[in-house]
């Protein structure tokens, strides 16, 4: 079947994509999963190359496309490119946080914000999570007191992308109440840029996507502005609810075209790969487990460009994107695996794209919401 998600503007992104990905990407990427960290000239080239906040209106820099069809481009030849921890971290920055600037912020914040967002100058993260707080975000412990026309804000996150190295945070904080357990009024989002008290622990050492850092954020009473302030007081968990479809659909397209590259990855490989004097594809089960892999990476493929579509008009539900994120992702863990086995032990060296494929897939039913929250969400709204 035809795909016809795309139009003509979109074949040109994606050749502008494409090449941003060999020309500024694939010469220093192994290098930077060692180190664990994108280097900022990578996020200032993407800025140049118009690849950041592309929904940013035009009188903030941005281009004003709201259109998340270009998203879908992007994720798809970070993939196929095998720089999987790049699409990441960008998607951290223009899934987790803009949309968030875009919807609440004043206009004095989007002023001082979202141009050096759309640059690449100002790298930031979504500090949500918290070590007691996972997917329960009425547990974050994050507190932002009033002092004078400030806050002072102070807790800890953990497992943030673009903590280690980044300028800046999305930062969830509890602003009424003491307890751990408060309502939905008692949290505020904010814009936290790195001052005194704003510190960050060393990298966690993943398992994959090691080149987008991820770490814990500590807060020692760092003044904010009440201009930082992300909307109305005690709105943030509503904000956080309301922005959930887009952060899970990310997840979703990521996860498809994650699905999209194992298939094609284990065919080439059985293709040129020979046992017992015939090529590994020509055994039966092989062409069996390449039939399975195809049709269930195009059955994924098809479900989330539903899904981008629904959300393009404005129609995709919390409960709808929970169901294309909980299949996409699991289905992502799943194929990877099976396409890795295909390799034998050449599935089980990092600089193979499936041990790649196959590390990151793992990432993607746990992160934005384990499968188990998915299945949660989905099953009360029955």
């Amino acid at each position: 079947m035809k795909r016809d998600l795309f139009e003509e503007d979109h074949d040109q992104f994606r050749e502008l994509a494409a090449e941003f990905n060999t020309r500024v990407v694939a010469p220093g990427y192994a290098s930077w999963e060692k180190e664990h960290r994108i280097p900022r000239e990578v996020w200032q080239a993407a800025g140049e190359n118009g690849l950041l906040g592309l929904a940013v209106p035009e009188e903030f820099g941005g281009m004003g496309i709201d259109d998340y069809r270009f998203r879908v481009v992007l994720d798809e030849e970070f993939v196929r490119a095998g720089h999987l921890a790049v699409a990441l971290a960008f998607h951290l920055h223009d899934d987790l946080v803009l949309p968030y600037l875009i919807a609440h912020g004043s206009q004095d914040l989007k002023e001082r914000w979202l141009p050096r967002m759309v640059d690449g100058s100002t790298i930031t993260s979504c500090a949500f999570t918290e070590p007691g707080a996972g997917s329960d975000l009425r547990g974050v412990r994050t507190k932002a007191v009033r002092d004078g026309d400030d806050w002072l804000i102070s807790g800890q996150k953990t497992f943030i992308g673009n903590a280690a190295h980044g300028d800046a945070a999305l930062v969830l904080a509890r602003t009424e109440g003491s307890g751990t357990r408060a309502g939905a009024d008692s949290f505020t989002l904010f814009m936290v840029e790195r001052s005194e008290g704003y510190s960050n622990g060393k990298p966690f050492d993943k398992m994959g996507l090691r080149a987008s850092d991820t770490a814990e954020l500590f807060f020692d009473e760092v003044r904010v502005s009440d201009a930082d302030r992300v909307g109305e007081i005690g709105a943030g968990l509503g904000y956080v609810k309301a922005h959930l479809p887009q952060a899970r659909l990310a997840i979703a397209v990521a996860s498809s075209a994650i699905s999209t590259a194992a298939f094609a990855q284990a065919k080439e490989h059985v293709s040129n790969r020979s046992t017992f004097g015939q090529l590994v594809a020509d055994y039966q089960n092989t062409r069996f487990e390449l039939a399975d892999l195809k049709t269930e990476s195009h059955v994924t493929e098809v479900f989330v460009d539903r899904a981008v579509q629904a959300f393009n008009e404005g129609q995709l539900s919390a409960e709808e994107a929970a169901e294309v994120k909980l299949f996409a992702s699991e289905k992502a863990r799943t194929l990877t695996d099976r396409a890795l086995q295909l390799h034998g032990g050449y599935g089980y060296i990092m600089e193979y794209p499936i041990a790649q494929s196959f590390t990151a897939s793992r990432l993607l039913t746990i992160f934005g919401g384990t499968s188990e929250i998915m299945r949660e969400t989905i099953g009360r709204a029955l």
